[in-house]
């Protein structure tokens, strides 16, 4: 007979302090997104459980240096709304990447994550950085390369 094997807390207090450190210099945003996702989800790791928290925490740096593939930074657009009358707005792309890499990188990876209380959390052990520093050096992170994930 196969046996399921779940998370337990000890699996979630591993995780919690385990941190990797992503360098995003000429990686696709895309698919960068997407391992991010799968390591904050914990779906990299046989301990994965669905509903608790196992994923592994994950600092970007470079945040300005992330690449997009086509002509996506003229013709895709993000909207977000005001909440006042007529209050639609519309961000391109290239906008984002040149005033707040950040916050797109930080948009990009929260749509792939459930979107529950759960994934909120998962959202919180995501933390990006403009430049080649972050203050995270007491976590102790692992140096996480994604050579796979270039063009």
């Amino acid at each position: 007979m196969i046996k399921t094997t779940l998370a337990n807390l000890a699996d979630h207090h591993v995780a919690m302090n385990t941190w990797r450190v992503l360098d995003a210099s000429g990686l696709i945003l895309g698919r960068m997104a997407t391992q991010i996702a799968t390591v904050l989800m914990g779906k990299h790791s046989p301990r994965y459980t669905p509903h608790m928290l196992v994923g592994d925490g994950v600092i970007v740096i470079n945040a300005d240096k992330v690449a997009v593939t086509g002509n996506k930074s003229e013709t895709r657009e993000y909207t977000y709304y005001t909440g006042f009358p007529g209050g639609l707005r519309y961000v391109k792309l290239g906008t984002y990447l040149a005033d707040n890499p950040e916050q797109l990188i930080q948009l990009a990876v929260r749509r792939m994550l459930p979107k529950n209380t759960i994934g909120r959390q998962m959202l919180t052990r995501l933390k990006v950085y403009r430049g080649p520093s972050h203050p995270h050096e007491a976590q102790n992170p692992i140096v996480w390369d994604l050579s796979s994930a270039k063009s």
